[in-house]
């Protein structure tokens, strides 16, 4: 046929109904052909949905999610959207929601990682499915007071020994556990002859840091060794540059660096060799944390202990699939570990 003489679409909005008529179908398979999940002959849901083309039709999200009472929408709560671990992983958990069809709603936090409850009012409006908080100053007291159906889930760095929480509002939490990778890098430092070892930290208010430095300092001692010598930080390069110019400069120096982050491993590596005129790793060790895309770059070369993030965002989706699944459940977990990624910072 023809594009003349193909029939026109309708001028107003093209309904399921229209596009079920032209194709021949049910309006059932129609609702079917946009649902990935959903099984229907790979033939009749191309037919549909080149018809939809046609006609211009798009699925109506508001009148679905008055049937199904699900929005498809995630609320993401971030401290950053800047930085290079927020950056990848956002943008690795929006490819994955949106293979599971949802859209992803962003919010960002004050700079003290607290949330503006006008905000959070703001977010209530969309009537998500679910909220991913990675800011833990978001309390779940907070969230609950904003959220109808939705159950959030947290980010947590659990420590050994450590309580489970009894009470409050039903959360979900993906455990992140640290101590292997930083075990890994404190043997592989000390199996270099480091001995004196600083932690160039991150932001104070982090909960991922305070774990951090306090297994580091826990694995240090149970292997014989003084505790680490901290220099404050916030996650940045230039903080975890002049911090270690004025370790080196005003304190005594290190044999080792182990920065709370990848990027404040690159601020530590530049300033000790462009600054300090000193050799990485000959002179100076260095570890990060995260192994971040760039830390592989010939440049850093980074030694790191990494998240896996392709196994993070694959468990924070199944949170969420497994809540919907089960919107009564208890509250729902799950546990990631951490390794050691070794490259040419140590040896």
């Amino acid at each position: 046929m023809a594009a003349g003489d193909m029939e026109e679409a309708p001028r107003g909005r093209a309904t399921a109904e229209m596009v079920a008529e032209r194709a021949n179908v049910s309006r059932v398979a129609v609702s079917r052909a946009f649902n990935p999940h959903a099984s229907l002959k790979a033939d009749k849901r191309a037919l549909i949905l080149r018809i939809a083309q046609e006609l211009n039709y798009t699925p109506d999200r508001a009148a679905r999610a008055l049937v199904s009472g699900r929005s498809h929408l995630v609320g993401v709560i971030v401290p950053d959207v800047c930085s290079y671990w927020e950056s990848q992983e956002i943008d690795a958990l929006t490819t994955a929601l949106q293979a599971e069809g949802f859209a992803t709603l962003l919010f960002k936090t004050r700079t003290d990682y607290s949330m503006d409850e006008q905000l959070l009012a703001y977010m209530r409006g969309f009537n998500p499915d679910s909220v991913i908080a990675f800011v833990e100053n978001v309390k779940p007291k907070t969230l609950a007071r904003f959220l109808d159906r939705a159950v959030p889930i947290y980010v947590h760095y659990p420590m050994e020994g450590e309580e489970e929480p009894k009470g409050g509002p039903l959360h979900d939490r993906l455990n992140v556990l640290q101590r292997d990778g930083i075990e890994q890098a404190v043997a592989l430092l000390q199996g270099f002859g480091a001995r004196r070892i600083a932690y160039v930290s991150g932001v104070d208010k982090s909960q991922a840091n305070g774990a951090r430095e306090q297994t580091l300092r826990e694995v240090m001692e149970e292997r014989g060794m003084e505790p680490p010598i901290v220099v404050r930080g916030d996650f940045s390069y230039e903080a975890a540059y002049q911090s270690t110019i004025d370790l080196f400069r005003i304190g005594e120096g290190a044999d080792a660096i182990f920065a709370a982050n990848d990027v404040g491993a690159f601020g530590a590596m530049d300033a000790l060799r462009h600054e300090l005129k000193l050799r990485v790793p000959e002179d100076v060790k260095v570890v990060g944390f995260d192994d971040i895309a760039q830390s592989h770059w010939k440049s850093y070369n980074l030694t790191t202990v990494k998240f896996d993030l392709d196994e993070r965002v694959r468990a924070l989706v199944r949170l969420i699939l497994r809540r919907l699944n089960s919107p009564d459940a208890p509250g729902l977990q799950e546990t990631l570990n951490t390794r050691l990624v070794v490259r040419g910072t140590v040896g």
